[in-house]
Parts: structure tokens; sequence; C-alpha cells
């Protein structure tokens, strides 16, 4: 039987399937060889040779096709049809001919199908080929510059800058987009305006709303009315004048369904929908390709395959009638880079089957599917028919005129499916519905009440609305509440969404689909950026970490560099350049930047980066006073200093002064803030490491350690007074002494606030959880007893079994997977592997990919100490013996380490 590789063993199984038992299909699990992490695995001297390592947890998957290979001599490469794909299948046909399980006589083929179901599977077998050799060289390329720039890129911001940890070809680029979009922030200052709107009525009873555009003859631009001032008198143009209705016109218009899915694009749309981050969405794909449920999903293409437009076609008249299939079908023109890495765009393998039919337990994955059957379908249905109507109303002296657009749907077409989300987009005037309305007829005012309550919400079309009202004209707008002036702010530029980023990448063509999601992850994951109610922003490290790059190594940064690098990438796997050519120019002018700066000192890196963060790090003070002038001891200057946390804002008389604060956009005066004075002592409210925290008096050679306690989850540090300040620092809080001896004390600890005592006969103290922060101070001496208790009748760590938040399926190697409630939040178990969810992921979003991967790193963390303690304990005789079973054991139980059909992080 001939042998088939393919990444991942869900894909392994679909396959199998379909293959039946005249074939051997076996999973990889991703890369079987990756560059080892360290000095020479690119060798720059000798033509860019790169020295590859099977991986430790590969080593089994390679023995296992090696041992297949053995029983039948013909290996047929499955792996994904991309770059990525190409490059798995030539490692594992380089490092089988390096074992000799394939031989000279032993047949290669290599084979690609762009969806996983049957028909597509069973033809490419009809078609094998060889490696792709330029979309080999051009992995090789793109692998190796990797390795260079981080490999020698990183270690100089680890000696220069405390605090970094890595740098990246495409992942700084990416960081700094994120880092210029937050000083454009900052740097933004708001422009006031102010708009007038009238709620009209015609004869019939029936209310429309109408916005000021003429004033005075003149019409009006967006800034014509600056203050309130002119607002007022602007109310009462409009409310001392008749007006009536001076043209009705409408006009037919149409609108054309989106195309279909591609990789950059669903990521946008997931998240706008669903708030999926990149990773998430890729995840929830992957499990729906390999399941065959929907097509490739890392591609640049999005033309549709002609039987795939002409299954769409009936689907969408059997489900919705012939009406909304247009005539011809609609054809989408390819937007690829590089024709050699383009596919087909993403789409369902079955156009009948909705999420429904699917019947899909995976939330992510049904959500996903239902998105990209929806926007497959609509892709080629009609467009929608409407008819777009704008009134003008106007005085009969011509000095006011308002306008009223809205639009009425006549045929819904594709919005019958679906309709594309928009980012940061304000609501438009053009989709609200209007009355009938007819020219000549009278425009008279309506019940302002409901307009003024739309507003007094903030319910607007304009971005800023503050108190809906004039503040200071309530006598004019008593006179008519159906006209009401309206201010508003210019608003800075949005911060990234992952969506958005993504969006932002694709059109300076950085980066490719197989990287988006790893590039969005690893900035946020290396801590340069935190994402906030879905929005990215920089961390201080991650911004020092930019500028740091913009002025020592610009080039490499720029976004027209590497988006002419990632060209010539594509002319590589186009076979139309030598990817070691490409290499030899890019390491001769990377190298030279490289040492120079090499005799950098830390004091002159951070002078550089003082004086271009200047303008973030001491904006102007209200007062005039400079802004580099130490807010608490008067006379020091502030400095940019550099930590283990990425750099901070601090005083140039340490250590006789010690005021610090964080970098980004806090203002001049600082995170220190002193609450007061208690008992002599000065009482300060500060940021650290791990947040804010109270602190009693200062660091002084006499008090090097000060009593010190960190806010508890809940409470905010724009409320902290003097008092909850003294109350928080007075912890460990007493109760009284317990019945039976000992006394019973609260605090907040690590994993929250707790209750503490120990009887005289104990040998350490008992700890009751508390559910409420308010207890720590206020509980007493009867529910302290009680709960302690409830703790020592159940001493395990619930004392009740745990509970199964969700069931999420079956292991690769056996074994149900499940999310527990655990007492420090939820985990996945899998037999005796209990694996913590990362912080911040709910058990409804998990994955089963990130389940597995969870518990793949959980299992291998324990065991490498068992089979170093074995090792260590048997006698030299029987070292051999040991080193079989310590090879044995975790074959037995210990899962897949390696992520299935990992891609490259650039």
């Amino acid at each position: 039987m001939p042998v088939v590789v393919v990444e991942s063993p869900a894909k392994a199984k679909t396959i199998n399937k379909y293959l039946g038992s005249d074939y051997t299909v076996l999973a990889s699990y991703g890369h079987v060889r990756d560059l080892p992490a360290k000095n020479g695995s690119v060798d720059t001297d000798h033509d860019f040779e790169m020295k590859w390592e099977v991986g430790a947890d590969s080593r089994k998957h390679v023995k296992a096709i090696a041992d297949a290979l053995a029983k039948d001599n013909a290996l047929i490469l499955a792996t994904d049809p991309d770059r990525e794909g190409e490059a798995i299948s030539w490692h594992l046909e380089e490092t089988l001919r390096k074992r000799r399980a394939v031989k000279k006589d032993t047949p290669v083929s290599r084979v690609v199908f762009n969806a996983i179901t049957k028909a597509a599977v069973t033809e490419a077998m009809k078609n094998p080929r060889q490696v792709d050799a330029p979309l080999v060289e051009a992995y090789l390329a793109r692998r190796a510059l990797d390795y260079l720039v981080g490999f020698n890129l990183s270690p100089v911001l680890w000696r220069k800058l405390p605090g970094a940890r890595s740098a990246g070809r495409v992942q700084s680029v990416c960081l700094r987009l994120i880092v210029e979009r937050e000083m454009e922030i900052e740097a933004f200052r708001p422009r006031e305006y102010w708009s007038v709107k009238a709620l009209l009525t015609t004869p019939r009873g029936q209310e429309y709303e109408a916005r000021l555009t003429t004033l005075a003859g003149k019409k009006l631009d967006r800034y014509d009315i600056e203050n309130e001032t002119q607002a007022e008198l602007a109310v009462q143009a409009v409310t001392s004048r008749e007006l009536s209705v001076a043209s009705v016109e409408a006009k037919p218009a149409s609108r054309n369904p989106s195309a279909p899915f591609m990789t950059s694009t669903l990521q946008q749309e997931a998240s706008r929908k669903f708030g999926m981050g990149a990773r998430q969405c890729m995840n929830a794909a992957q499990r729906l390709y390999e399941a065959g449920h929907i097509t490739y999903m890392r591609t640049d293409g999005i033309e549709m395959a002609p039987e795939a437009v002409t299954e769409a076609r009936d689907a969408i008249k059997d489900r919705y009638g012939a009406e909304y299939v247009p005539s011809s079908p609609r054809v989408y023109k390819n937007k690829a880079k590089n024709a050699q890495e383009a596919h087909e765009c993403i789409r369902p393998t079955e156009m009948t089957k909705d999420a429904a039919a699917l019947k899909l337990t995976e939330s992510d994955q049904r959500k996903l599917y239902d998105l990209i059957w929806k926007r497959t379908l609509a892709c080629q249905m009609e467009s929608a028919r409407m008819e777009r109507t704008t009134v003008i109303v106007a005085s009969k002296d011509g000095q006011v005129e308002l306008r009223a657009t809205g639009q009425v749907v006549l045929f819904d077409g594709f919005l019958r499916v679906y309709e594309e989300g928009r980012d940061d987009v304000a609501a438009d005037d053009d989709d609200k519905r209007l009355p009938q309305v007819h020219q000549g007829e009278p425009a008279k005012f309506g019940n302002g009440d409901a307009l003024r309550t739309q507003y007094d919400k903030g319910d607007d079309s304009v971005v800023d609305t503050t108190a809906g009202m004039l503040k200071n004209s309530a006598a004019v707008l008593a006179e008519n509440q159906a006209v009401l002036a309206l201010q508003s702010h210019t608003q800075p530029p949005p911060r990234y969404t992952e969506a958005t980023l993504v969006k932002k990448m694709e059109e300076l063509g950085i980066g490719r689909p197989s990287t988006y999601a790893s590039i969005v992850t690893t900035i946020q994951e290396r801590e340069y950026v935190r994402k906030e109610q879905n929005r990215l922003i920089p961390e201080d490290k991650g911004r020092i970490v930019t500028i740091f790059l913009l002025n020592f190594f610009k080039r490499y940064v720029e976004y027209d560099f590497t988006a002419a690098l990632e060209g010539e990438l594509d002319d590589v796997s186009a076979g139309e350049k030598d990817y070691k050519e490409l290499l030899a120019r890019f390491w001769r002018d990377f190298s030279a930047a490289i040492s120079e700066t090499s005799d950098l000192r830390i004091a002159e890196v951070l002078d550089v980066l003082d004086d271009a963060l200047a303008p973030q790090l001491y904006p102007p003070r209200e007062d005039g006073t400079d802004p580099r002038i130490c807010p608490k001891c008067g006379q020091g200057q502030l400095h940019l200093k550099s930590s283990r946390t990425g750099g901070f804002v601090g005083c140039g008389n340490y250590p006789e002064c010690t005021y610090t604060r964080p970098i980004s956009g806090e203002g001049a005066d600082g995170e220190e803030k002193l609450l007061g004075e208690d008992a002599g002592d000065e009482i300060w409210l500060k940021s650290g490491r791990y947040g804010p925290y109270v602190q009693r008096g200062e660091v002084t050679p006499e008090n090097k350690k000060p009593k010190r306690s960190s806010l508890p989850r809940g409470w905010n540090k724009d409320e902290m007074t003097l008092e909850k300040a003294v109350t928080l620092l007075s912890l460990p809080r007493p109760i009284g002494m317990h019945p039976d001896g000992g006394e019973i004390r609260t605090n907040f600890g690590r994993f929250g606030p707790y209750i503490q005592h120990q009887l005289p006969d104990e040998a350490k103290p008992v700890y009751a959880n508390l559910k409420d922060p308010a207890d720590v101070f206020e509980i007493g001496m009867n529910r302290a007893v009680e709960l302690l208790a409830e703790k020592r009748a159940n001493p395990g760590r619930r004392g009740t079994a745990a509970k199964a938040l969700r069931e999420m399926g079956d292991h690769p190697d056996g074994g149900k997977i499940s999310v527990m409630e655990g007492r420090y939040g939820p985990y996945v178990k899998w037999e005796k592997v209990n694996a913590t969810l990362p912080k911040g992921t709910e058990p409804e979003q998990l994955t089963m990919e990130t389940a597995l991967e969870l518990i793949a790193a959980k299992a291998k963390g324990k065991k490498k100490p068992a089979a170093k303690k074995t090792t260590a304990k048997k006698p030299a005789a029987k070292k051999t013996t040991t080193k079989t079973a310590a090879a044995k054991k975790p074959a037995a139980k210990k899962p897949a380490a390696k992520k299935p059909a990992a891609k490259t992080d650039d």
C-alpha cells in the first residue's frame, strides 16, 4: 500500500476514509525539521547553507512513516497546497532519504487538492507531480531571512534595551503600524463643530428628520458653525421661518455583493461580526478544512471554480427562487500577489449544506462556516435594488435650507442572505427610510420630545455629542423643541483591531495569508501590544523597540522596503529570481547595520530615544512650567530610563528622588500620587510591574522595604482615597480569637481574598477563600468560624468533584477532553493531564486545536523531570535499558506536542 503523508491526524482521518484500505495515511504533525536556535544555523560564509534538525517530538512521527515505507516502497506527499505545504513535503522527503527509508528506487510523488472531498482527493491522486522547487526555494529564503533578522537583531535589543524580547522581519513592521497610530492619537487635537437638526412633519402627520445645510444663503461646510453662539443663531434662523418642500428627487440605485472570502477578508469579517482574533479564526477554519467542509483557507485568491459557481447558482434558485439568480454568473478577478501561490477562494465544498445541515458542535466552527456559506451564496446572487430619495426643505427667502435623505429597498437581492460588516464607520443618513413627501407642501415642525430624547442619549450619526442640546439656550429650545443644535468634536484615528491591522498589512503588501495570524499573535505574546475591547494598544516596551528600530535600523522597518522584499520573494516562488542572490544582497547591508550599533552604549541609545519620544514623554503643562522638571522634587530633570519591563520616565536626582512614571500617555504629572499623610508617613499611590499599589513612606537607606499593598481586583486606582489606602495597608485584619484558640485574620493573597487561622495542634494554617473582596474588611466572627469549619471538613482542593463546564470531544490518542471548573479558573482535562486556560480565554471560545496544544505543552513539561530522575537513579550497567524505558513510556500516553499544519512565523 502506498504511504500517503499529510500534516494533521484530523486530515489523515478524513482522507483515509476516502482512499480506503488501499493506502496507508499518516500525519507528520506539521514541520518535522527546523533551524536550531543557535549560531551558525544559516551559514553566511558558505553560500547560506542551512543546518536543519529534526525536532524531538517529530522523531516518532518520522519513524512511523519510515516503518510504513519498509512495508511498501511508495511515498505520496499530500500536504497543504501552498508554499508552506510544499516545504513540509520537501523536509519529509529529505529527512526520509537521510534515514534511507526512501531509496533511489522509491517512487516519490506530490499531490495537491484545494478541498478535502472524495472527488478532489481521488482526482489529485490521478495527477501526481514532483515537489515544486521554486516554492521550496521561496520558503528557504523566507526562513533564512527570518533567522538572520531575528537571530542577529534580537541580541542587539537585549544588550541595548533591557526588557526587549525580540525583533522579527515582518512583526517589527506590524508593530510600527500600531505604535505610529497610537502616536497619531496622542498628537491629535480635537476641533469643535456644531450641527442643527430639525424634526419635520408632513400634512399627513408623518415625521422625518432634516439637517441644516444652508444658512444666510450660504452652503454650510462641516466647521462653519464653530461654537455655541453661532449654533444658537442658527437655531433661531430655522425656527423663525416658515418652511416648505422645495424639491423631492428619487434616484434608482443598486448594491452589488462582496467578493467571496480570501484569508485576509475572512479574518476581518470574523473579527467584525464575532470578535474573533486572527489565530482563533484560522484555527476554526483549519478544522473546517480538515473535516472537508470548506476549501483551503490560506489563499490570496477570490476566483471560484466553474463547477462551484454552477452549484451555488442552483442552491440559490432552490432555496430563494429564480429571481435571486443573475442572468450570468458573477466573475471575480484574482488579487493574488503571485499566481504560483494563489488558490481558489474560501468556500463551502457543498453549497446545499448550511451550518444547520452540518450539525457542527464547535461554536467557532459553526459561526465561521455560516459566515463562509452565506458570503459564498451572496456573491453569486442578484444585486439589491433600491430607491434613494433626497428632500430639500427651504424657507421662502432662500436663507435657510435643510436636507433629508433616505432610501427604500425595492428588491433585497443578496441582502436577503448577507451584508458585509464595516470598520469604524458611523451610521449613514442614507440608510434611513423617509415617509411620502410631496414637492410644494408645507414642512411643519413636529413634536421634538422623541428627537430630544434620542440625542440626550447620544444616539446620533455624528461621532460624539455632549448633552445633545445647547446648554445655555433653553429659551430658544423651549420655543420649538423640534430643532436641536448638536455639539461634536473631530475624533482621532481609531486604534487598530486585528481585522483592520490585517487589512492595512494587505494594503501595504506586508506579509502573506499564511503569516497574518502568527504575526498579529506574536507581537501580543511578546507583550509589545495588548488587546483591550478588541483594540490593539502598544505597551511601553513595544513603543521603545519601535523607536529604537526607526532610529538605528530604519530601512528594515520601512513599509516600502518590506513590501518590495515580499515582491522579490514572490519572484523566487515564480522561478524568476535566485534566492541565494537575494540573501547575499540582504545580508551584506544588514550585517553592516548590525556592526554599526555594536559600539553604542545604553546611555547613548536612551538619549536618542529620549529626544525622539520627547513630544509624547513631556507634553506642555497647563501652568507653562518646564515639562522636564520633576513634579515631585521640583529640581531634577526627567529622563527616559530602561528596565526589564521596557522603560519608564524617572527623575535625574535618583536615589534622593524616586519619582517614576510610565512613558505612555499619562500626562506630565505621572503615575505617582500622594494621597496624604497617616501617622507621620506619606501614603503614595503608585504603579508597578504588576499593577497599581499603595505604599507607606518612601524608600530610604533606613527604610529599604516600605510597607506596600497591591490594589485588589475590582478596585479602581482613580477612586483611591487616603482612608482606603490606610485600610489596605493595615492588613492583615484581625477578626478575633477562635473559640478553640488561635487568631482569625483576613487578607488578600495571590488568588484573592481569604481567611487564615491555625489551631494550637495544627502543623500549618488553614485558608478559606472569600468570594467578595469587601468581606476582608466586613466579615464577622460567626461567619468566619463557619467558613473555617467547612474548609476543615472538606480539606481537599474543593471538597467536591470538579464541575465539567464543557465536553470538547475525543483526543487523537484516545480519551475524552473536557473543560473543567477549577479553583483558580477553568482548565482543560485529558486523562491525568490538567492544563490551565490562558488568561482571557473563555471556555466557550476554546477550540479543539488550542486544547490539544495546551495538553501537549503540559504533558511535555510533566514528563521531563520524571525521565531525568529515573536516569539518575539507575546504575550504570542498566543505562541502556533505562533509556529504552524512558523512550517507550511517553509514546503510550504523550499527546502530539506539535500543532498540526504549523505555519511559518515571519
